[in-house]
């Protein structure tokens, strides 16, 4: 039994010395690249709501730099996600919606999506969980690709209405939350993040990426009760709602249905609860993989990336859900940490897109760039967070569907050509329209060209 444990153990030693010696090797970084779902601004490091809790969130980002005004290329989970994974705009590639068809795409099919771009040059990648539209999306594109386990729980239903108590048929039924007495180490994304925490502790002889999807906070909200626990619904902070904010707008928006029935069932602090909660969840199953990575032999050769896909409303703008040109919807949580560039509690206030990642990766992976990227790659900011940067950030919702967001304004563009104009110097809730007043006509103007010229490239 001794002479077994003693060349078990020696067995562990030479493992251990392998894979030291395989990264010391290693002339590429290695990548960690975690997607949140549906994740806005409400997390500690971005102060979005002051009740969130993100301690490992939090903890990411005192090592990394964080993008104060990091934007999505289409505030939908599908167009934005292949934005990413493409390098392409949604306006390039034509897809807007969640029912297209990213890899039946003519475009699509003639290119290389990320994780084939870096496999071509040497990378061996790895996926689990939501990283294009749904996981099984796009599992050709990955050398080893692992399928998602695990359930959030049940709860016992009432017939006839949603696990939140609001009647079936009123609103749409995903729009649902509830806690569960499932095990957190049941559920998808704890899963998930336990897979990429057992990779991160395997030899490894190429340079790798690991793509990692974290689903909450997407609806459903139903995560297990302690997450729920953490917000006591008589204490939850609402945020700052004006009942006429659409009246300044051209094209006749009018609350959307979640939002009037939400309100009519008194059911505002739920939903906020439910959300943090979901927040809360996907937090501690990222602390999971962290903790692995400073714990692995790659932690000082690995880039951790974590991004959400777009943000969310939660009754701003009179409306939930995503799909807007807003703030809310628009703007995500970025950070970035790479060794030996980034410094640890450093910020950038430059306006950045998930579409940079891509020509970003590829810098920083030490490879050729792809000439069909329509991003930037931000490395220089990565270098130097103040960095003068004159690139406004598009997102779009639809074909003709625009909005730019420089470090002051937000220029939006209907395809009718109404428009909105938003000085977030002054107005950070974008309250206040200013796109019909005269002396801003110029401002306007001046906007409306930077956007044509992105457009056309």
């Amino acid at each position: 039994m001794i002479k077994r444990v003693c060349i078990f153990c020696c067995f562990i030693v030479v493992i251990s010395s392998c894979t030291t010696s395989q990264q010391k090797k290693i002339d590429k970084p290695n990548f960690l690249f975690i997607a949140v779902d549906d994740l806005n601004d409400w997390v500690g490091f971005l102060e979005g709501h002051p009740q969130a809790k993100t301690p490992n969130l939090d903890r990411l980002a005192k090592s990394s730099l964080i993008f104060d005004r990091a934007y999505c290329a289409a505030s939908v989970c599908n167009p934005s996600r292949a934005s990413i994974m493409s390098g392409y705009r949604p306006s390039t590639t034509g897809i807007y919606q969640n029912t297209h068809k990213v890899f039946e795409n003519d475009l699509i099919k003639k290119s290389l999506m990320l994780p084939q771009y870096l496999s071509k040059y040497g990378y061996e990648t790895f996926s689990r969980g939501k990283i294009y539209h749904t996981p099984n999306t796009g599992k050709h594109t990955w050398d080893t690709w692992s399928n998602v386990e695990g359930n959030y729980g049940n709860v016992e239903k009432k017939k006839g209405f949603l696990d939140n108590g609001i009647l079936k048929g009123e609103m749409s039924d995903n729009m649902d939350w509830a806690a569960t007495n499932i095990s957190v180490e049941a559920t998808p994304d704890y899963l998930n993040a336990e897979w990429a925490a057992n990779l991160l502790q395997t030899p490894i002889e190429k340079p790798f990426f690991i793509g990692l999807g974290i689903f909450r906070p997407h609806l459903k909200w139903v995560v297990p009760k302690e997450f729920y626990d953490l917000f006591p619904l008589e204490d939850i902070t609402l945020p700052k709602v004006l009942e006429t904010d659409l009246e300044d707008l051209d094209n006749n928006l009018r609350p959307t249905k979640e939002y009037l029935v939400i309100k009519k069932y008194g059911k505002e602090k739920e939903a906020v609860q439910a959300y943090l909660a979901s927040i809360a969840y996907a937090d501690y199953c990222i602390g999971l993989v962290l903790d692995a990575l400073e714990k692995s032999t790659y932690k000082d050769n690995t880039v951790v990336i974590l991004w959400g896909d777009h943000g969310w409303h939660l009754g701003e703008k009179l409306r939930y859900k995503k799909f807007t040109l807003w703030e809310e919807a628009a703007r995500v949580p970025l950070l970035i940490r790479v060794p030996n560039i980034t410094k640890s509690e450093t910020r950038s206030a430059r306006t950045v897109n998930l579409l940079d990642l891509y020509p970003t990766i590829l810098d920083l992976a030490n490879i050729p760039k792809n000439d069909k990227n329509e991003g930037l790659s931000i490395v220089p900011l990565l270098k130097n967070p103040n960095k003068k940067w004159d690139y406004p950030s598009l997102t779009q919702m639809g074909k003709g569907r625009n909005s730019l967001r420089t470090e002051q304004w937000r220029y939006i563009k209907y395809e009718d050509g109404t428009e909105e104009l938003y000085d977030h110097n002054k107005d950070s809730l974008e309250w206040n329209n200013l796109a019909n007043k005269p002396e801003y006509a110029k401002i306007k103007l001046n906007l409306e060209q930077k956007l044509n010229k992105i457009l056309k490239k």
